[in-house]
């Protein structure tokens, strides 16, 4: 049956977000994820899963200055020294937590970028990912990437599995994975039992995320079957975590019963 992680960035705000840990646990998830672990001490975080029981799965490199709207430097030409500084960062904190993914994201294009500009993109970006696996495999750690849909996050420079794909087969590394979110995916391309029987074999996906489409809140609300979904990837044996990484519509807990019901444990 799929492992499923809590996003404690998105689920759990009605908490304070060092108390989300204990709220997860509570709820009977044994892992979690979230975007940044920056603005606290790697060993306040590891205290707070030691004391609930949790598994850190995942979090995101430094993505630049996320506030002035930055989302991520890894594809951005000029800005190789801080992506690498930023993995070195990531590294430490993943040893602390004993996590074994960071996410690197992209960061996003000029709208106006030419053809030549997007492939100066690219180059970079595939020459930072093979610098960040290299560093990552040293520590016993996958670096993820993972396309955005283009609504949610406007400019982001990867949006689709092939591309993805593609990337992680040119740099070669063992330690480079796809990151493959389900409501990205279905937002920009649909089919996701087909993506998830061609890519999931593949051994490429390291990790899975879900969320209701099209408003982002629980993955049963809206157009996604979720349980054929999860059926098919139990079926295809896949033995990672899936993120949920959704907006609660109400109170998290309250919001649950997709879960409760895809167990069979007593409401």
């Amino acid at each position: 049956m799929p492992r499923f992680a809590a996003n404690l960035s998105l689920m759990y705000t009605e908490h304070p977000f060092l108390d989300r840990f204990a709220a997860a646990s509570a709820d009977g998830f044994e892992a979690v994820e979230y975007l940044f672990p920056y603005a606290y001490e790697a060993a306040e975080l590891r205290r707070r899963l030691d004391d609930n029981g949790l598994r850190q799965v995942l979090f995101n490199a430094p993505p630049g200055d996320w506030d002035a709207g930055e989302r991520g430097t890894a594809a951005l030409p000029g800005r190789e020294r801080e992506t690498r500084t930023g993995i070195d960062r990531a590294l430490e904190y993943a040893a602390e937590l004993g996590c074994e993914r960071v996410h690197v994201m992209a960061g996003l294009a000029a709208p106006e970028a030419t053809d030549a500009e997007r492939a100066r993109y690219r180059d970079t970006y595939r020459e930072n990912l093979a610098h960040a696996a290299g560093r990552a495999a040293a520590a016993g750690v996958d670096v993820l990437i993972e396309p955005i849909n283009t609504r949610d996050m406007p400019g982001y420079f990867l949006n689709r599995q092939a591309d993805a794909h593609a990337l992680v087969r040119e740099v070669g590394a063992a330690r480079l994975k796809v990151q493959l979110d389900l409501y990205h995916c279905q937002i920009v391309e649909g089919d996701l039992t087909a993506t998830l029987r061609r890519d999931l074999p593949t051994g490429r996906v390291g990790h899975l995320q879900i969320a209701g489409v099209p408003d982002r809140h629980e993955p049963d609300a809206g157009e996604l079957n979720i349980r054929h979904l999860f059926d098919v990837v139990d079926a295809l044996g896949f033995d990672g975590w899936i993120g949920c990484e959704y907006v609660p519509r109400a109170g998290t807990s309250e919001g649950l019963g997709w879960l409760t019901d895809y167990r069979g444990e007593p409401a």
